[in-house]
């Protein structure tokens, strides 16, 4: 008598009604969202294109009621350079850079000995601090362009660069406290009992840990100072000395709005911004893994 082995039968997988059912409302609610957000992102990218497409019709078609000119008009882009745009450019990067790197060298130490150390009047420094952030410089006007005419620093990027400075010193301040002061001592400690010092403690580890907050304070310091006109408006009176934000108002005339550079310039303003965040938003979402007890 011989045995006949059989092999067992191997199962398929089947998909049972309730697992489908569970799955769709996942994936209808999925494709929602992205539609939704596909949506917010159309309506945020519009008045770019708007932009664009005004800068590039000819002004003979400024009142077309169509949406798209009947022929491309790409002049009012090349002649920008022609007329000292480019130099007003350059001014406002060099406003917008200069503040932010003045800013992060002030406030990063002030926020990180605020944020490791209780001292005496801690807390009336930062109050002091914040309440700095309540004044405009529209109020200071007058005062502001007394103190630097006194200094011989009208028409002078320094000037720009220092209110821009001193008027987001304290939102960068009270961010990175905040961040830093999340941020356990025990990390701190634990590198400096393997021989780092403690400024190689807060470069390798605390830095690390708080680059959403530096980012943050950056990148809020940039457009601001980028943004600026009343401050430039007044400490500014030549044309080339004036940042990109002043020289936009200079195609607005009393009788008569110059359409095509205005927009076109309006473009060309908008560049270095997107470059910036295309630029650092690896670093956010490094920031926000990096660092971590092994």
């Amino acid at each position: 008598m011989t045995a006949v082995a059989t092999e067992p039968v191997a199962s398929t997988p089947t998909t049972t009604p309730a697992r489908t059912r569970a799955r769709n409302p996942h994936r209808l609610r999925t494709a929602v969202l992205a539609i939704i957000a596909y949506v917010v992102a159309l309506i945020f990218l519009i008045p770019y294109v708007e932009m664009v497409v005004a800068a590039a019709r000819p002004n003979d078609e400024l009142e077309n009621p169509g949406y798209l000119p009947t022929h491309w008009n790409w002049s009012n882009f090349r002649t920008l350079w022609s007329i000292g745009l480019g130099t007003n450019l350059g001014i406002s990067l060099q406003v917008a850079a200069g503040a932010t790197v003045l800013v992060l060298l002030v406030a990063l130490p002030a926020a990180y000995y605020t944020a490791r150390n209780r001292f005496r009047g801690r807390t009336a420094f930062l109050i002091l601090v914040l309440i700095t952030q309540m004044f405009q410089p529209t109020a200071m006007l007058v005062g502001i362009y007394k103190e630097f005419l006194g200094l011989g620093l009208i028409n002078s990027v320094f000037a720009l660069i220092l209110v821009n400075a001193g008027f987001n010193m304290a939102f960068a301040t009270w961010i990175l406290n905040a961040y830093i002061g999340s941020i356990p001592a025990e990390l701190e400690e634990a590198a400096m009992v393997d021989g780092t010092s403690r400024l190689g403690a807060l470069f390798r580890v605390t830095l690390p840990l708080a680059l959403p907050g530096v980012v943050t304070a950056l990148i809020f310091t940039f457009i601001s100072a980028w943004n600026e006109f009343v401050v430039a408006l007044i400490l500014t009176t030549q044309p080339n000395k004036q940042p990109l934000t002043v020289a936009l108002d200079g195609f607005i005339g009393g009788y008569q709005i110059d359409w095509g550079h205005l927009f076109a310039a309006s473009v060309v303003a908008t560049i270095p911004v997107i470059a910036l965040f295309a630029v650092i938003e690896r670093k956010v979402v490094g920031g926000l893994t990096a660092g971590s007890i092994k």
